[in-house]
């Protein structure tokens, strides 16, 4: 499906791989609503994108804020073509600990951001989509959402973060075939380890040991190439229901 004049909704879009994401979006004339709760980074990226663009401050996990966004995209753009959900957060505890069993409202509010908030968000861009007209392919529109590695290699600590991740890739296929009548495609990218503002934070020793942990090529991996991927499915006709490694071929050891 062709980005130029049509809307993404991009989740996490004020910062990282959705900020990535948001301006590859927007390069090739694509119109986009920043979904976020960062609300000064959102403002800075839409005021520095110009007109094609806005942020919308938004809860994922709220149905209400939600469903506004998608009235705002509706209202300024005309409707809903491509769904982007990057929106997402980890946390490191181990299923039974020194001080006993894990947090369960820990695990619960990272399982209801990362895998509920992408079900709330990308079933109700779907449903925008449904009132657009199927191009030459027939198609509607298109959704990528972001897993992880971890949902395949979980390390030690990652229980609730690999949880919510596998589960993304669990629904990526019956979310396609649920949508594939609608002329609706549905697509996951399982991230490895990439330049992020967390990781940023990290020692130079630390960050260099995990340059080296990645086999080819031997650095974490570049927004911008994490991009280039979301916008090749958000084009590709062809390719639905597929979840792709994105990680330099890295299997993540325990610890």
């Amino acid at each position: 499906m062709k980005i130029s004049n049509r809307t993404a909704l991009v989740t996490g879009g004020a910062s990282g791989l959705g900020e990535a994401t948001v301006k590859r979006i927007v390069a090739a004339g694509g119109n986009v609503i920043i979904l976020d709760v960062q609300e000064e980074k959102g403002k800075a990226l839409a005021s520095e994108l110009g007109k094609t663009t806005y942020f919308f401050k938004c809860d994922v996990t709220s149905e209400e804020d939600v469903n506004n966004a998608v009235q705002k995209a509706k209202e300024l753009f005309g409707g809903v073509h491509f769904c982007v959900n990057c929106a997402g957060t980890g946390w490191a505890e181990r299923t039974v600990g020194k001080l006993g069993p894990h947090n369960l409202p820990i695990f619960e509010k990272i399982v209801r951001l990362n895998l509920i908030g992408t079900f709330n968000v990308s079933s109700k861009a779907a449903f925008a989509m449904t009132a657009n007209t199927p191009d030459e392919n027939g198609e509607r529109g298109a959704i990528v959402n972001v897993a992880s590695a971890a949902a395949f290699d979980g390390q030690i600590g990652q229980t609730s973060y690999s949880a919510s991740k596998g589960g993304v890739v669990g629904m990526t296929l019956p979310m396609a075939r649920d949508l594939s009548s609608l002329g609706i495609r549905v697509n996951t990218i399982a991230p490895g380890l990439f330049q992020t503002p967390l990781l940023a934070m990290l020692p130079p020793d630390n960050l260099k040991a995990l340059n080296e942990s990645v086999p080819f090529p031997k650095r974490l991996g570049k927004p911008d190439e994490f991009a280039q991927l979301a916008e090749h499915l958000l084009v590709n006709p062809y390719i639905n229901g597929e979840t792709i490694r994105l990680d330099g071929a890295i299997r993540m050891a325990p610890k």
